[in-house]
């Protein structure tokens, strides 16, 4: 089994990525020869970590009936200043709102995520730190 996309030059430093039928735009910011007309390909991999755990831990949760009112994935990285310029930890804030929220079923739901299912913090485990945090909102 393999995946596979394509992102195709729109001019200057702009991409337009074909991902699953839907397009992702990447540019550059004007101080690196782009117009700003995209997303830094850099930061889609934090969002990449953050929509594959948080999918993962709205899944579960469901499957043990925990209602959420909110949820919201914040992913912190560091990166090096020197070429390549690479992250070299990350951090997840796990955000929830809800009623009567079991922190332990919460912990359970984040830990079977990043230890089993998520397939892009398996990836990135391999070259760095990645440590997560809770935060029960009112």
């Amino acid at each position: 089994m393999s995946h596979t996309i394509e992102a195709k030059w729109e001019g200057n430093m702009m991409f337009n990525a074909s991902v699953n039928g839907h397009n992702i735009m990447m540019d550059s910011t004007p101080e690196g020869g782009g117009e700003d007309k995209g997303a830094r390909p850099k930061y889609l991999m934090l969002a990449a970590l953050a929509g594959c755990t948080g999918m993962d831990v709205v899944s579960i949760l469901k499957k043990m009936k925990v209602e959420l009112s909110y949820f919201n994935v914040k992913v912190e990285a560091d990166i090096t200043q020197e070429h390549p310029k690479h992250y070299t930890k990350m951090h997840l804030i796990y955000e929830f709102g809800g009623n009567n929220l079991d922190i332990d079923k919460l912990k359970k739901a984040i830990d079977l995520s990043q230890d089993k299912y998520c397939g892009v913090s398996y990836m990135y485990r391999k070259s760095m730190q990645i440590t997560y945090e809770i935060k029960i909102l009112n």
